[in-house]
């Protein structure tokens, strides 16, 4: 009986894992292939002689495509600083290092994929963000929302935020009791 359990848990582990390498690798590739193709498209914009940014609108009144290189952190932040990208580089790999760490950890059960699957789009964001930033030395921006002014972003922004938004919604709302380490 204690052998069958043991299989049993270690295909479960192994699924998990194969989960988190499937997901992860599809969402950094969707994210990685949105900021190539921006790019390539602002360029051939701004060759046919698009005056300002090369912006254009997808929903009208509601999303638009507007490339754009940012150097920094969110919002531009430590955007002048050479030290300020390899402290923002050094900061995430040890956040993705510590987010696969808290995945290991967490328990086997049905209920955790609520925890799980959101951390799965937080680390595929940034991880997308940070092959940006190593390879490129920017993170390319490419979606803007029209009905407000906020800043462009990404979508590995989007994984990050959703994926943040959702574990907490599900730890402090749904499972309290959630044992998280």
């Amino acid at each position: 009986m204690q052998d069958r359990w043991v299989s049993t848990l270690a295909m479960n582990k192994f699924m998990v894992w194969a989960t988190f390498t499937v997901v992860s690798a599809v969402l950094v590739a969707l994210d990685v292939l949105l900021k190539v193709w921006s790019e390539g498209w602002a360029q051939e914009w701004v060759q046919e002689g698009f005056q300002g940014r090369p912006q254009r609108v997808v929903i009208p009144g509601v999303l638009g495509l507007t490339y754009h290189e940012n150097p920094g952190a969110a919002f531009g932040l430590l955007a002048g600083a050479a030290w300020g990208r390899t402290l923002l580089t050094v900061v995430v790999i040890l956040l993705l290092g510590a987010m696969l760490w808290y995945y290991w950890r967490m328990p086997l059960e049905r209920r955790s994929w609520f925890i799980r699957v959101p951390l799965i789009f937080v680390f595929a964001g940034g991880l997308g963000n940070l092959i940006d930033r190593v390879a490129i030395g920017v993170v390319r921006d490419m979606l803007e929302f029209l009905f407000i002014n906020f800043a462009i972003f990404n979508l590995a922004d989007v994984f990050v935020t959703g994926g943040i938004f959702a574990i907490l919604f599900f730890s402090l709302v749904i499972y309290r009791d959630f044992p998280y380490l």
